[in-house]
């Protein structure tokens, strides 16, 4: 990016609008932009997406390739009468048929919503009804454990694709196969006449109550999709790429699927889960050049120690990026000492879409810091009023919330069906992002905590209803409460206290039982660490428990203003 102050003055988004061949105003479709247009031109037969099995062997798809399958796959969508705007959804792990759905949809004009395999039962029905998701596409073993269960409470799951697992015979009852139905269609398939507004992309975040808050992204957002994975993440057109986020967050998708293709990289994509070994393994054999992570991941590398490291020949790297929580100092540090090279920390939120502020390649990196915003957008700490008001904080170091300047192409357009929630977001031409943060006299932004009690582990938003709802499930459980604590390598880690009621005893075997039927039902992502039974949790007279004075309690700080506190608990 050169000068940061003088690209940022001198940048204008037409001019991205332009380099895509599009226009605000005109047709534009993600898919079209992220496989169709390369399968067009001189990048036909380069690898798109390079998808590394268990035993580490290589399926390759070329862009032409890629296109020919998404074409496939938006015919299938087509033949069973799936309606443009229709929800597809995916419900996998990262396995090819994920990233041809994903594209598949998109081409046909349904929007796309990826779900996160991990989730149990509870959180995945959540979603799909919510969504009105249309079409599922999962795998035979999934549908059976998870979605079979609770279909009969989606009324709008019109069709379930299966990809079978192999050596599997039997196809789940009320499903079909997905792979018998793409082996029947043409490799071409026209494009949907999607325009920059048109709803594109679904993707759920969690808050603090009530049900899971349906994001709404249409395909206008890939133009700042496109421009941040080269300011931010320095993608060039030569780049072996390599982001480890699951397609099931946001990050996973803005940045695993759309931004590197629409780049015209090669995309590698693991299907297996953090392994230290197999991680470096990956970096050395496949050579990647920019590789995009987690701070919970950096951690657990370095939880690992120095031996996975030895012998091993990284050269190839040039840049190395994180997302996900505060990226610590010494996870900065480590990677310039073990890598080569340091990690450069970004922020952004499932809200805006694409990377907001980051550290750049062409700017010095500070430590513990999430950066400069990115051109294009504007920044800045308000402090927000109980009347709903806001002012914005001038001077260095303060602390307030971090706001957004509406307009940026990647701004999610709605909460679905939650126009009062979404109004909520914004003062004015401000959209409020709910994290507090610092900026200091240098422009540098600091995280320093969420402004709500939305839980952030291992790069997961988890929201406190989900789990506390969960647990009243258990018929031992009079009530809950879940909060996150710190965490040396999650950044926070889920914890919940439960009331009991009449006649079960707080032991060994009911707390193993609750720890179980929290698993069952939410998934090992979501299901708290640690479950601790009360006499009585906090609550104002209104009734409202107080997860912030658990907290403080748990990590002996002041409780602060107490005074509506029901009775000393």
């Amino acid at each position: 990016m050169g000068d940061y102050a003088a690209f940022r003055r001198s940048f204008n988004w037409n001019t991205v609008w332009q380099d895509l061949g599009a226009t605000p105003q005109g047709r534009l479709n993600i898919a079209d932009l992220a496989c169709d247009r390369h399968a067009r031109g001189p990048n036909a037969d380069k690898v798109a997406l390079r998808i590394l099995a268990h035993d580490l062997t290589a399926a390759d798809l070329t862009y032409r390739e890629l296109s020919a399958r998404v074409g496939r796959l938006a015919n299938v969508l087509t033949q069973l009468d799936v309606e443009r705007g229709s929800v597809v959804a995916t419900f996998m792990g990262r396995l090819p048929e994920l990233y041809v759905t994903a594209l598949g949809a998109l081409k046909a004009g349904c929007s796309y919503c990826p779900l996160f395999s991990a989730f149990g039962p509870e959180p995945a029905k959540a979603r799909l009804a919510l969504g009105k998701v249309r079409v599922l596409v999962t795998t035979d073993t999934l549908y059976l454990r998870k979605i079979a269960p609770i279909r009969a409470a989606l009324p709008d799951l019109k069709y379930v694709l299966i990809v079978r697992t192999p050596g599997q015979q039997q196809l789940p009852e009320d499903t079909l196969e997905l792979h018998s139905l793409i082996a029947a269609q043409s490799d071409s398939a026209p494009t949907a006449p999607t325009t920059s507004e048109d709803h594109a992309l679904l993707h759920f975040t969690s808050g603090t109550t009530g049900l899971p808050k349906g994001v709404v992204h249409v395909h206008g957002a890939v133009v700042a999709q496109y421009a941040t994975a080269q300011f931010a993440l320095d993608i060039h057109g030569d780049d072996i790429y390599w982001c480890t986020a699951d397609p099931g967050w946001v990050t996973g998708t803005a940045y695993g699927i759309i931004g590197p293709l629409v780049c015209g990289v090669t995309t590698l994509v693991d299907s297996e889960d953090f392994d230290a070994q197999r991680w470096y393994s990956i970096l050395e054999r496949e050579a990647v050049t920019v590789w995009y992570t987690a701070p919970t991941a950096i951690r657990m590398l370095m939880k690992a120690g120095r031996e996975p490291l030895a012998g091993r020949n990284f050269s190839a790297l040039r840049f190395l990026g994180s997302v996900g929580e505060p990226l610590n100092p010494e996870a900065v540090m480590w990677g310039a000492e073990n890598l080569g090279l340091p990690f450069h920390d970004n922020w952004w939120q499932t809200e805006t879409g694409a990377i907001m502020i980051a550290n750049f390649a062409s700017m010095d990196i500070r430590p513990g810091s999430m950066g400069k915003p990115l051109p294009g957008i504007e920044a800045a700490v308000i402090d927000r009023k109980e009347d709903g008001t806001a002012v914005l904080i001038e001077e260095p170091d303060r602390v307030g919330e971090l706001a957004l300047k509406s307009g940026w192409p990647s701004m999610f357009r709605a909460y679905l069906n939650a126009p009062e929630r979404y109004a909520k977001c914004f003062v004015g031409d401000w959209y409020l992002s709910g994290d507090m943060v610092s900026r200091d006299a240098d422009g540098y932004y600091w995280f320093v905590g969420r402004a709500d009690d939305v839980i952030k582990s291992a790069g997961h938003l988890i929201s406190p209803f989900e789990i506390e709802s969960a647990l009243m499930q258990h018929a031992a459980v009079a009530q809950a409460a879940a909060i996150g604590l710190p965490d040396p390598i999650m950044y926070q880690k889920v914890k919940a206290y439960v009331e009991l009621k009449p006649g079960f005893a707080a032991d060994d075997t009911l707390l193993r039982s609750l720890l179980a039927h929290t698993r069952k039902l939410l998934g090992p992502a979501v299901a708290p660490r640690e479950i601790t039974v009360v006499d009585s949790l906090p609550r104002t007279r209104s009734g409202k428990i107080m997860r912030r004075l658990l907290r403080a309690r748990e990590l002996g700080l002041p409780e602060g203003d107490i005074s509506t506190l029901e009775a000393p608990a």
